[in-house]
This record gives C-alpha cells, sequence and structure tokens, in this order.
C-alpha cells in the first residue's frame, strides 16, 4: 500500500497516461470515491470557460456602472483558487470577497440578471448547460477503463462532485453504470453538508457504500477536493493535475499526483486479460443503461458464436430459430457477421440480405444488398495465397483429418481431426511455409494455424472501419460485439473504451472482454433480450 503522504517522497509519475508507474493494492481497500468534473468527464474546461464567461460580463457590467477598471477573471489563479471544485455559491462568494466585492446572499430562484451570489450562480450553471446540451460530454478513456477494472476487482465506485448536474452529465456521457453511489451537489443542499474542501460529501459516501474512509480511496483534481479527502482521513488520496502544477495538489494532502488515471495500476499487467468477464444475462440492467439513449450496432462471430464448434467447418449449419432471431434483431438496429470464413460462405450460411458480411476476418467486406459498402484488404496477396495454400495441401495430405482451406485472402489449416502425434508435424509445415513466404504471418485459433498478409488488419480494424462507413461512428451509436476465438480479442480490444464486448466461452477464464455468454444458446437469449431492449427504445423515442 502506498503510504500517506506524510512519509511520501516528492515524487511524481512522469508517464502520461499509458505507462503505469504507480502500483494500488487492491486488497487494502474496498471503494473508491471520484471526482466528475476533469477527472472522469472532460467537462472541467466546459465550467471554466463559462465561469470565465460569467465573471467577466458582470465584472465589465460592474466596471463601466461604477466608473472603475475591469480586471478580467484569471483562469489559472482565480479559477483554481477561489472556485475549483466547490458549490457554485460558495466558489462565487469566495472570488467576489477576493475582489472585494460584497453581495447579498439571494435565493435560489433570483432572476439571473439580478445581483446576487444565487443569481450569479445562476447565470454560470445555464452557460454550462448550453454548451453540454449543445455539444454533449465527453470522457477520459482512461478513467473509464480505471473505474471497470476497480469494479471488476471488488471494489464500489462512487462519484462525489459538488455539480448540481451530476445526473445530467452522467447520462449525456452514458456512465450512469459505473457507478454504485451518487453524492453531489443536490446531496449537499438536502442534507446540509458543507461543501469542500470540507469532507463532508466524501463522508457521506463511504457512509453511503458502508466503507471505512481508511478503506477508501478519493481520486479528485481540484485542491479544494484534495484537501477535503485529506480532512477525511481517507486511506489514499489521488490528485490528477493534466496540466499546471502538481505541486499544488501535493501540498494540498495529495498522496500522490499523477497526470492521468492510466498511470495507476491495479495489479494488472497486461490488458489482453484484465479481469473474468461477469454473465452477461445476470447484468442486463446494466447493459441496458449502457443503452440507453442509443442505438446498437451488433458484430457477430459465426463459429462457436451463432452455432457450435464442429469437427468439420462445412458441418457448422447455423438454426432456423437462430435465423429468426437475426432477422429480428436487424429490423431495429445494424447487424454485422465478422467471421473467419470466407465472406461467400458466411454469406450463404447465414442467410439473410439485411445484415452486413465481414468475412477472412474482415479482409473481405460487402454490405446489404443495395448498397455500395465495400471493402477489400491485402487484394494484391491473393495469388500469394493460393501458391501457398496449394504447398500446403501436397505437403499435408497424408495427414489424416488435415483440412487446408484457401479462404482467399488467408489460408486456414484446421487439425481438430488430426491425431494428436501428427499436430508437431502440421506446425512445422505451417511454420516452413512462414519461413519461405515473409509476406505472410501466421495467428491461431481454435484447432487451426492460419497464415494471412502481413500487414496491420484484423477483426477489430474492420470493426473500426465498419463504423465508419456504415455511419455509426457517433456517439449516440454503441457497437455490441460477441465473439469466442483468439481472433476475436482485437475487437474486444478495439471496442474497449467504447463499446461492450462479450466472450462466448463455456469455462470462465481472463479476457478484455466486458461480459461472458457460456454457449451459442445463451447468446440466442441474449440476442433476444437485445431485441426487446431495441424494440422498447425505439417506441420511447
Amino acid at each position: 500500500m502506498i503510504q500517506r503522504h506524510e512519509t511520501m517522497p516528492s515524487i511524481f509519475p512522469q508517464a502520461k497516461g499509458s505507462k503505469k508507474t504507480c502500483l494500488l493494492d487492491t486488497q487494502k481497500f474496498d471503494a473508491v470515491l471520484v471526482d466528475l468534473d476533469g477527472v472522469v468527464t472532460e467537462t472541467a474546461k466546459t465550467h471554466a470557460d463559462a465561469w470565465r464567461t460569467m465573471f467577466d460580463e458582470y465584472l465589465s457590467e460592474r466596471a463601466a456602472r461604477l466608473n472603475g477598471t475591469f480586471e478580467p477573471f484569471d483562469l489559472d489563479h482565480d479559477y483554481k483558487q477561489f472556485v475549483d471544485g466547490k458549490p457554485r455559491c460558495d466558489g462565487v462568494a469566495d472570488f467576489l470577497q477576493s475582489r472585494g466585492i460584497s453581495l447579498p446572499s439571494g435565493e435560489g430562484n433570483d432572476p439571473s440578471e439580478t445581483e446576487t451570489i444565487c443569481s450569479l450562480a445562476k447565470r454560470k450553471n445555464q452557460l454550462f448547460l448550453e454548451t453540454i446540451r449543445r455539444f454533449g460530454v465527453g470522457t477520459y478513456r482512461s478513467s473509464v477503463d480505471f473505474i471497470r477494472q476497480a469494479r471488476s476487482q471488488g471494489l464500489n465506485v462512487a462519484v462525489v462532485t459538488s455539480s448540481c448536474n451530476c445526473e445530467e452529465i452522467l447520462e449525456a456521457a452514458a456512465i450512469e453504470y459505473l457507478f454504485d453511489v451518487q453524492v453531489d451537489g443536490n446531496t449537499v443542499r438536502e442534507y446540509w453538508l458543507n461543501g469542500k474542501p470540507a469532507p463532508d460529501i466524501f463522508l457521506e459516501a463511504a457512509r453511503r457504500l458502508g466503507v471505512k474512509p481508511i478503506r477508501a480511496i478519493v481520486i479528485e483534481d481540484a485542491v479544494s477536493g484534495v484537501q477535503a479527502g485529506k480532512a477525511g482521513r481517507f486511506g489514499l488520496v489521488i490528485g490528477v493535475c493534466r496540466s499546471g502544477a502538481p505541486e499544488l495538489l501535493q501540498k494540498s494532502g495529495a498522496d500522490i499526483v499523477v497526470s492521468d488515471l492510466g498511470e495507476l495500476n491495479l495489479g494488472e499487467e497486461s490488458h489482453e486479460a484484465t479481469a473474468m468477464p461477469a454473465s452477461a444475462l445476470q447484468n442486463l440492467d446494466e447493459i441496458q443503461a449502457r443503452l440507453k439513449n442509443r442505438r446498437a450496432a451488433v458484430f457477430l462471430d459465426y463459429d462457436g458464436t451463432l452455432t457450435p464448434i464442429v469437427e468439420r467447418p462445412d458441418l457448422a449449419i447455423l438454426p432456423d430459430n437462430m435465423r429468426t432471431t437475426l432477422s429480428a434483431l436487424a429490423a431495429g438496429c445494424n447487424v454485422i457477421v465478422v467471421s473467419g470464413r470466407k465472406r461467400s460462405d458466411v454469406e450463404r450460411l447465414v442467410g439473410l440480405d439485411e445484415i452486413v458480411y465481414a468475412g477472412c476476418h474482415g479482409f473481405d467486406i460487402r454490405g446489404p444488398k443495395n448498397t455500395k459498402i465495400q471493402h477489400v484488404e491485402g487484394q494484391t496477396y491473393v495469388p500469394l495465397i493460393k501458391q501457398v495454400a496449394e504447398e500446403l495441401y501436397h505437403q499435408l495430405a497424408q495427414i489424416e483429418g488435415i483440412i487446408v482451406e484457401n479462404k482467399t485472402y488467408t489460408i486456414a489449416v484446421h487439425f481438430r481431426m488430426v491425431r494428436p502425434e501428427d499436430i508437431a508435424c502440421v506446425e512445422r509445415a505451417v511454420d516452413g511455409a512462414l519461413e519461405n513466404h515473409p509476406l505472410l504471418r501466421k495467428t491461431g485459433g481454435k484447432k487451426v494455424l492460419e497464415l494471412r498478409p502481413n500487414i496491420h488488419w484484423n477483426k477489430g480494424k474492420a470493426t473500426l472501419w465498419l463504423l465508419k462507413a456504415l455511419d455509426l461512428d457517433r456517439a449516440d451509436v454503441i457497437p455490441v460485439y460477441l465473439g469466442d476465438d483468439v481472433t476475436d480479442r482485437d475487437a474486444f480490444m478495439a471496442l474497449r473504451r467504447r463499446g461492450i464486448s462479450i466472450l462466448v466461452s463455456e469455462q470462465p477464464q481472463h479476457s478484455c472482454a466486458d461480459y461472458r455468454l457460456s454457449d451459442p444458446a445463451e447468446v440466442q437469449v441474449f440476442l433476444n433480450k437485445l431485441t426487446q431492449m431495441t424494440q422498447e427504445s425505439t417506441r420511447n423515442e
């Protein structure tokens, strides 16, 4: 466990976001209490700009009216020193006091044109809301990842903010599902709590989570918030300094200061397998919350996801009831099948005209009929693929059960039916082909070795390309990807920061996917539930 600031050396992690320099012992904590603006959402600048606009308009008008000198609001000094992190009225009062200006407190329903502390606070809030309603709310991807990892390791998470707009911001950013408890400016007013830098708001969050302060981590970007964490004697206070002077946060009581939550290591060494995904069927409420006010774009692997794994690829026939499920789902949202099979094969097997097909792990893509969505990656490799497939076919012809499949853009060597003692011979032949043809690279799957063009293209790249090509790369669309194979990990990784990924696996396993389903039968149940969610969302529009 990192020691408290009294014994902490004066060092600051140098990495910017991605390099994990601070290891946190999660066994020492039960909860994480995070500030919202500037820590999770990219609204700190929006707040700061709204404060500056409001104060400059007021100070300019006041100076003209009283024949005084207009001194503008300074973001580097005034915002951080007097306003940041505090309840709105407190921020107004503290800043005006610094300028020797005394105004009556007023009431919450004061018109914004009156000259009271409450009216100025109201005007600032109007400016802020106008901005987020027009342009939306962005999130820091690394912060969302950190919170999800914390939750996956059993930590409860609360959002703690002085803002009275917390609920609207969370909904606009579609991240309500991340938090077990929400304590905000409305809570401060309802329970007569003291605002930051007093610790009341954090202590209330800890109380609602049922954890002791010493067992909770506070993460803040404002001086007043860090001071509140220190005053509450929380187990660890982390300051986030995205720009400016980190020593201000350290002097205010931060145990450590980082420039981004991506620098915090919860004990996971690799993003390839971050946690044991929870059941998608047992977390439908959470998934529905993530889909609230958004459309789903559903990406599906074929073998092992829509159909069970079988000994021979030609035996993987899509059941009629699964085809019916896909057709119903496609009536309400975009459905894309991304398969390692040849595109023509998966089109024939699924047999639905209204969906998009991406074959050969996304090397060959075509949209529904009557559309111009088409993409072919690695076209120049087709002759080489044909040549190498023929070489492997002749080399392995004597091995019983082997299947060498030329998929036009990739080669698949299936060894599911090969005797265990012959598998090493298969691997040597594939490795030899790779050595003789360095323009190809080897990948693996379930009882299959593949050779494909040695270019940076995979299911993840194909998924991102499709989102753009189908005009789905928008804030109101959330991609949902279901897959069972090693090759689907590329898509899980590509969507980690903006979609929902579901591993199809009979046995629980560590994965970078968000959720898990055990087999195609559970996939069908989930897709039926997703269809219902889509229909309900359409009715509510």
